[in-house]
């Protein structure tokens, strides 16, 4: 029982990464991804082709978290790879843009790493 909780840690932050992929790519110019990330219609027109870019990111992410996990114990690395690239992502982001993105994508990455350094 305790071997699958740093996998379903690693499909969350993968499933919270295509849920970013979809936000970014599908919905940002959508009053839901204007409500979602506190813009204004226009800036959100303006900038689409940047979030749908970084969207693309975020679901290359989940793919490489995805591909590890589906490698059961040889994906070991893979799975520590795309979860550091998640935190790096996740800080550089608190950093620049909102503190809030720490919190929602950092933490949960860097949570999971630590179950899979663990396990």
């Amino acid at each position: 029982m305790m071997a699958i909780i740093p996998h379903l840690a690693v499909g969350l932050v993968a499933v919270l990464h295509i849920m970013f992929l979809v936000l970014e790519m599908f919905l940002w110019n959508k009053p839901f991804g204007h409500k979602a990330f506190g813009l204004a219609p226009q800036f959100a027109a303006a900038s689409k082709t940047l979030a749908a870019n970084q969207g693309l990111y975020n679901g290359f992410l989940a793919a490489g978290l995805t591909w590890g996990l589906y490698l059961g114990a040889a994906g070991f690395a893979i799975k520590i790879f795309f979860l550091v690239c998640v935190i790096v992502a996740g800080v550089f982001g608190a950093i620049t843009v909102n503190r809030k993105i720490l919190w929602i994508q950092a933490l949960p990455a860097a949570l999971a790493l630590a179950l899979v350094l663990t396990s």
